[in-house]
């Protein structure tokens, strides 16, 4: 999904005096670190299998709710969750109930519909005009390319967890506007093949491409959870990706059908 957390630090008494890609990368990651942090002692995300531990903050608790009270009015049942969202504060929604929203979403709507309602969702979002701002800030060019991949590093770390920007290569060129997510936090707490697909990639993508006007693929890795978003790069029609024909996690997801060679919710 596409999402943006900004949090505001104090700049630091040192001065760098470096050049290049790297530092600005590393600049405006100084600028915007997020606040939320790996539990585990060893600072990465748990091994496949593992559940990472993460210790949220004021904002990500904060995005959390807000994207769980604008989801829940297209969400069918009762929260599997112990809090009530309705009731619940602007810093008392936690990571487990805004999937737990998510799920409830995807239940009972085809492919397309759960879609539809995370482009809503997306939408209601953002001041009214502001795509079309996007897409005069942010031509499809290199630089928007890099420069949207350096800020998804910081922007996203609530909802995917630690990524880093990487090199790749697009139509021929090669530039810094790969994005890899080490261990998607949303598809580790879901456990669901399709809710990865149908309420993160295909809509983020679309939103990107088709809204902003800035081409973007991702390609999550199913063995290990990772994911690579590739900006700038037009992503295949579902019916030619390969996540297409990926199955369920068979031992992790609650509503996964052992018996089926491919996702149902891929349908």
């Amino acid at each position: 999904m596409v999402v943006l957390s900004f949090q505001p630090v104090f700049p630091q008494t040192s001065i760098s005096f470096c050049h290049g890609k790297q530092c600005k990368e590393n600049r405006i990651k100084q600028m915007i670190q997020p606040q939320c942090r790996i539990s585990e002692p060893t600072g990465e995300p748990a091994p496949m299998g593992q559940k990472t531990m993460y210790r949220d903050g004021f904002f990500e608790k904060m995005f959390m709710t807000l994207f769980a009270r604008k989801m829940e009015k297209f969400a069918t049942g009762k929260p599997h969750h112990s809090m009530e969202p309705g009731k619940a504060g602007w810093l008392k929604h936690d990571y487990d109930s805004f999937v737990d929203v998510s799920r409830r979403v995807m239940q009972g709507r085809s492919r397309l519909e759960q879609q539809k309602v995370v482009r809503e969702v997306l939408l209601s979002m953002l001041p009214p005009g502001a795509p079309a701002q996007f897409r005069k800030l942010f031509p499809p060019t290199k630089w928007a390319a890099e420069f949207n991949a350096t800020l998804t590093v910081p922007f996203f770390h609530w909802l995917v967890g630690p990524s880093e920007v990487i090199e790749v290569e697009v139509d021929g060129v090669k530039q810094r506007s790969g994005v890899r997510i080490k261990k998607c936090r949303y598809l580790e707490n879901s456990g669901c093949v399709g809710m990865c697909v149908n309420m993160c990639k295909i809509p983020t993508q679309d939103f990107f491409s088709n809204e902003f006007g800035l081409p973007l693929t991702m390609n999550p890795n199913f063995e290990d959870m990772s994911c690579e978003m590739l900006y700038g790069q037009s992503p295949p029609p579902i019916e030619e990706d390969l996540v297409s024909k990926q199955p369920c996690y068979t031992h992790l997801c609650t509503v996964a059908n052992p018996n089926a060679t491919i996702c149902p919710k891929l349908n």
